[in-house]
């Protein structure tokens, strides 16, 4: 609860701020339209409550699931069951097992259940699933709609079959539906804006870039997967106490569209989109449900079309890919700046650490690391030492294997043979979300960030890995960008920066784990002679800041040269040279690999 509570007041706010809108819609609804508009408010609700639930997982992974709707089926016979009357169950489910019947329970009591077998069924489906690649993922969802839905129909003595399960009682009043609306909006938003949330949202951007800032992607998407389930469970046992009467088939492909229809056309990667395009379409639906059974215009007589409202998700489903494929809303979240209009004051930064005293060196030891594709060897037995508070830089030609190495020092390519260790710890067993925790950042040749996320979050992420919660994470953060001169843009998308600022912010990020050691793939690359200047400043900065050992992969020699303490020289996958940098621009072996084959290029 105390983690909650340190999130952001402006996601409070935006929350409680939704759900009044929320409540609003349904209100209107109802004494609008009477009974009718009270059932479609209800039904808009649960709508409501079921995106969100989806959101929770999809919208934060960006990876989109096929299977929720059967696991709200999953809840609607669990909680039926146990709150059916005794003597409609003996003549609905004869064959009901003796440990199911009879239970008789309140609606509550039904939901806790539900929740605790979604929890359930959740971790189960969710072990292999999380450790599936993106698309592998989305397609395993498709598989468990198929099971569960097989599963129903097969379990007849349970559920019927496929036969009309009959007798719930009809206990989701507009109340209750409310009720659970407006928890899910708070759930849902709470949840983006929460440590795995945004841990997940970060490797929806970015899988590679996530754990080298140490997120365990399968980790947090297991979680976030457990959640959606367990929140969704409860969903359909409420859908199935509005509907009082169900088959399998209604928790089966129609639904699901309808769901990832909804989110899709909202915006699937903010809460108040989700919210948004459930109203939409609830309207689209129910003015085409009219029309389905045919209308006039003047002297034109338009037959029945069977369908018209799926036809109508459809045609909004492909429109919005087409024209506006983030939805409606995008990234909008409503809160503060909703109302005011006025930009949210930036975190205050934290205060930076005093310059350490002398402290016992600390070493990254490459020790006969060989990386091998085939038949070819990227890299070749090597081995040399990064000392804290040295600046190493690495240098060698294009395809030298300095990338491949890198990759393999921070645990993305696994070594052939021999080793990488940082003191007495081995890292070229561990993942790379553990090697980055261990005291690792980096930052890519490519440069790697998560583009739909803020640069303050961008960085957040990162200091949130080292322990820190929600506020000392974002002082962490500001102190980072403030040292990076990306203060002032601590609100905005990471996809609007330039490229010399996508360099900083990168840096910065890599900087809030607060690592031992700093490994810089091409940092300058991109830079005009000022900002290199600039970089050139903040990198000699940090070594006297804290103890930190920092290697450099560059291809800009007036930088490497005027940085480096020591040097290590690439050719062909092999370590040709090692030494001060004023011994290794007068190596031959140097001259004739890095040096001197520039200069046959350009004669």
């Amino acid at each position: 609860m105390r983690l909650w509570l340190s999130l952001p007041k402006s996601a409070w706010f935006g929350a409680v701020l939704l759900a009044a809108l929320v409540a609003a819609a349904a209100i209107i609804l109802r004494f609008a339209f009477g009974l009718n508009g009270e059932n479609i408010a209800v039904l808009m609700l649960l709508q409501i409550a079921a995106v969100l639930a989806l959101a929770i997982f999809s919208g934060n992974s960006g990876i989109v699931s096929f299977g929720h709707s059967a696991f709200m089926g999953l809840g609607a016979y669990t909680a039926a069951i146990l709150t059916m009357p005794a003597s409609v169950q003996k003549s609905a489910l004869p064959a009901l097992p003796g440990w199911m019947a009879g239970h008789e329970l309140p609606l509550l009591a039904a939901l806790g259940v539900a929740a605790l077998v979604g929890l359930l069924a959740g971790f189960i489906s969710g072990v292999p699933l999380s450790r599936l690649s993106t698309g592998s993922m989305a397609i395993g969802t498709l598989a468990f709609l198929v099971i569960l839905h097989v599963t129903l129909v097969g379990a007849r003595d349970i559920t019927r079959g496929s036969q009309t399960f009959f007798g719930v009682p009809r206990l989701t009043t507009l109340g209750v539906a409310l009720a659970a609306a407006v928890v899910m909006v708070l759930l849902a938003r709470m949840w983006r804006e929460s440590r795995t949330g945004l841990a997940l949202r970060a490797s929806r951007e970015n899988e590679v870039a996530a754990a080298a800032s140490g997120v365990d992607v399968t980790g947090v998407r297991l979680r976030g997967w457990v959640l959606s389930i367990a929140a969704v469970t409860v969903v359909g046992a409420l859908y199935g106490h509005f509907l009082g009467a169900f088959s399998p088939k209604d928790f089966y492909f129609d639904l699901i569209f309808t769901l990832i229809a909804m989110l899709i056309v909202g915006g699937m990667f903010s809460t108040t989109g989700a919210v948004a395009g459930v109203v939409v379409l609830t309207a689209v639906i129910q003015i085409l449900r009219r029309g389905e059974s045919g209308f006039s215009l003047g002297s034109l007589t338009v037959p029945p079309i069977f369908g018209l409202p799926q036809l109508g998700l459809g045609l909004a489903l492909l429109f919005i890919i087409w024209a506006r494929p983030i939805g409606l809303l995008g990234l909008t979240e409503v809160g503060p700046a909703t109302l005011t209009r006025k930009r949210e004051a930036a975190p205050a930064p934290a205060a930076l650490p005093p310059a350490p005293e002398q402290t016992a060196t600390k070493r990254l030891e490459v020790r006969d690391v060989t990386v091998r594709f085939g038949g070819l060897a990227a890299l070749d037995q090597v081995t040399f030492d990064v000392l804290s508070g040295q600046i190493t830089g690495l240098i060698g030609p294009n395809g030298a294997g300095k990338t491949t190495l890198v990759n393999t020092i921070c645990g993305q390519q696994r070594p052939t043979a021999g080793s990488v260790r940082l003191d007495d710890r081995i890292l070229s067993d561990m993942a790379p979300w553990r090697v980055a925790r261990a005291g690792l950042g980096r930052t890519f040749q490519n440069i790697r960030l998560f583009d739909r996320l803020t640069a303050l979050e961008n960085v957040v992420v990162a200091a949130q890995q080292t322990g820190a919660d929600r506020a000392a994470a974002e002082g962490i953060a500001m102190a980072e960008l403030t040292r990076m001169g990306l203060a002032d843009r601590w609100d905005q998308m990471a996809s609007g920066f330039a490229y010399g600022d996508r360099r900083r912010l990168e840096i910065a990020r890599a900087l809030a784990l607060a690592p031992d050691f700093l490994l810089l793939d091409e940092p300058a690359a991109g830079m005009n002679p000022a900002e290199t200047d600039a970089l050139i400043a903040t990198l000699d900065a940090l070594r006297r800041e804290r103890p930190l050992g920092l290697l450099i992969i560059e291809h800009d020699m007036r930088l490497i040269m005027r940085l480096s303490d020591h040097m290590i020289v690439m050719n062909k996958g092999q370590k040709i040279a090692e030494g001060p940098p004023a011994a290794i621009q007068t190596d031959p072996a140097v001259v004739e690999a890095y040096l001197g084959s520039r200069r046959k290029q350009t004669s």
